[in-house]
């Protein structure tokens, strides 16, 4: 019997961590455990549902004539995303997000915020950075051209806080790739079995 070592300090429980936006281009903070600065901008407090990492692949799969089985599969594609509900709506850098608009034209005037809606919205890729704590766990996502391209509706009722839900698309930077990973974790033990 194979004996293998484990430890549960190697189990993740997101227990904390947040989210910021930036204009596209902006460079990856680096590391999970330094608040990023500006032009980074907090995206708030966010829901208890925390951040969801989704991976959506399609394949495509060759079985010769004759057989049961494939021999081959291959991607034929694969779409990272990030979902989250920001709960301060009250806050400029996430009205920004939730309606396409620069943070700048959402300044209140006399303590008044206006703007219309478009019905013919133009992409709006933007640069995020999230992260996830627990402990020694800390793990940093850095999307260099990210566009929420899903939003939910949003409920304004009494015995409910009102959040907006996003669902953000990853899209290939100029070297090709969606999302850089900056992980702290524990060391993984050595194995000891025999």
């Amino acid at each position: 019997m194979v004996n293998i070592t484990r430890a549960a300090d190697l189990l993740e429980v997101g227990a904390n961590g947040g989210g910021w936006v930036a204009t596209l281009g902006t460079t990856s903070p680096g590391d999970p455990e330094v608040q990023p600065e500006a032009p980074y901008l907090p995206l708030g407090a966010l829901s208890e549902d925390g951040l969801v990492q989704g991976f959506d692949e399609d394949s495509q799969s060759y079985t010769p004539w004759g057989y049961t089985a494939p021999i081959r599969t291959s991607i034929t594609s694969s779409l990272r995303t990030f979902s989250i509900t920001a709960w301060e709506t009250g806050r400029t850098t996430v009205q920004s997000l939730q309606y396409r608009k620069p943070v700048e034209d959402l300044e209140p005037v006399s303590g008044l915020t206006t703007f219309a809606e478009t019905a013919s919205p133009v992409p709006d890729r933007r640069t995020f950075w999230f992260v996830v704590l627990d402990g020694e766990f800390q793990r940093g996502f850095y999307v260099p051209e990210g566009e929420i391209t899903e939003r939910s509706d949003v409920t304004h009722k009494q015995d409910e806080i009102a959040g907006f839900e996003w669902t953000i698309t990853a899209y290939p930077d100029a070297q090709g790739n969606t999302v850089y990973h900056a992980d702290r974790v524990p060391e993984t033990p050595a194995y000891t079995g025999s």
